[in-house]
């Protein structure tokens, strides 16, 4: 497994923030939304805003900068709640293997680019299958299920 992690500059912690409080507020930017997982130590809400994707029917979340902590916490809790103007909906989370994210990872670029393209160093839409298996450790992808409640 890849331990591929970009950190966030001083801007992007600004502007999660931004996007996070104006998506809890009910003014999502093109879909945000805001995870919340419980930490994995703490136990504790922890927050960030992410951009669900639906993919054949599928909703997915995707970490462009890699194995961030919301990546390791979902993974240990496996489960969360996606949150938008005081409502939140609660999941599971699973998984998707390396082999099988080459189309979610496009679908996600096509998507996304505009927003997180530059965490994918020489990768795009156009990308082969074979480059984007190849990035695929570094690129967690979660598909969601929600959680009847």
């Amino acid at each position: 497994m890849s331990d591929r992690f970009v950190r966030p500059t001083a801007v992007d912690a600004v502007v999660n923030r931004v996007v996070g409080f104006l998506t809890r507020i009910g003014l999502p930017l093109a879909g945000s939304r805001v995870l919340a997982v419980r930490g994995r130590t703490s136990g504790e809400w922890r927050t960030t805003p992410v951009n669900p994707l639906r993919v054949g029917g599928g909703v997915y979340l995707v970490a462009p900068r890699g194995h961030a902590q919301w990546v390791r916490n979902l993974r240990v809790a496996g489960a969360g709640e996606l949150r938008v103007r005081g409502r939140a909906t609660a999941f599971r989370a699973i998984e998707v293997r390396d082999d099988d994210k080459p189309p979610i990872l496009r679908a996600y670029l096509k998507s996304w680019a505009w927003e997180v393209g530059r965490f994918f160093e020489n990768v795009d839409a156009g990308s082969p299958d074979e480059r984007l298996r190849e990035v695929a450790p570094g690129f967690p992808v979660f598909r969601i299920e929600q959680v009847a409640g």
